[in-house]
């Protein structure tokens, strides 16, 4: 099953996208897990949970007992030794929150003791995340925040395609270039571009844009998506358009992957 890491530029709608391919991976009868991996946790209701319902789901990282637990340390503490692959093969069925057919995960942040530390939270996020891409075997979609420091070497060979969503701006499109060395990096080979809230003054960026990268469409501004946004609903249920056009983007996608 298709395993997707979907980061940008703050603001972009990176987590519309995420949410919205989410939903239709799972009405076209697929088991789809939905991680949040942005500190700016919103992917909740933009795959359709209740906004009171969505406040109330607990990050991992926050889970102080499943961390001591799992790792053999306290979270935050300056343990010199604890267990760097713990146990997550549950977590995904006993900690998600399902919301129409899919399966929401929220990592939460690691509060950084130093620089370049390695602490219990971030030990079990990184296992987590490695376990959802290389041994779940059913369709993740993870929303990530403009860098990727939760997917390592190991995790990334999992990763069918690094989707980067932008907006037209320079920016924006800076942030892409730099996600886009730094999932070379790590070995994502397999790049692909969103443009998002296009006017039809941005219609010579979009060309531009496709002589760099592979991108796999163009998203108009939608009114629609905006008041879904501002009233914590998912695009999905309010923005058929929307959810149209990003139907062909995701068959796009996956044929560009075969």
């Amino acid at each position: 099953m298709m395993k997707l890491a979907i980061t940008g530029k703050g603001g972009v709608g990176k987590t519309t996208v995420a949410g919205t391919m989410a939903r239709i991976l799972a009405a076209r009868g697929n088991r789809v897990y939905a991680v949040d991996a942005d500190p700016d946790a919103n992917l909740a209701t933009a795959v359709g949970l209740d906004p009171g319902a969505a406040r109330s789901v607990r990050p991992i990282a926050d889970m102080a007992h499943l961390v001591e637990e799992r790792t053999g340390a306290a979270p935050g503490s300056q343990a010199p030794v604890f267990r760097m692959n713990p146990r997550v093969d549950d977590i995904p069925a006993e900690l998600s929150v399902e919301a129409h057919g899919v399966h929401l995960l929220r990592l939460g942040t690691v509060k950084k003791g130093g620089g370049g530390c390695i602490c219990p939270e971030s030990a079990l996020l990184r296992s987590l995340l490695s376990h959802l891409m290389l041994y779940e075997g059913d369709a993740v979609i993870v929303d990530m925040e403009a860098g990727i420091e939760h997917l390592g070497r190991a995790t990334a060979r999992g990763v069918d395609a690094m989707l980067v969503v932008v907006e037209p701006g320079r920016r924006s499109v800076r942030t892409a270039e730099a996600i886009s060395k730094l999932a070379g990096d790590i070995g994502i080979s397999k790049l692909r571009l969103v443009v998002n809230k296009v006017t039809g003054a941005d219609d010579d960026f979009c060309s531009r844009l496709a002589g760099s990268f592979d991108v796999l469409g163009c998203l108009p501004f939608s009114e629609d998506v905006r008041q879904a946004d501002l009233q914590e609903q998912a695009p999905y249920d309010t923005a058929p358009l929307f959810r149209e056009q990003m139907e062909g983007i995701l068959d796009r996608l996956i044929d560009s992957l075969r």
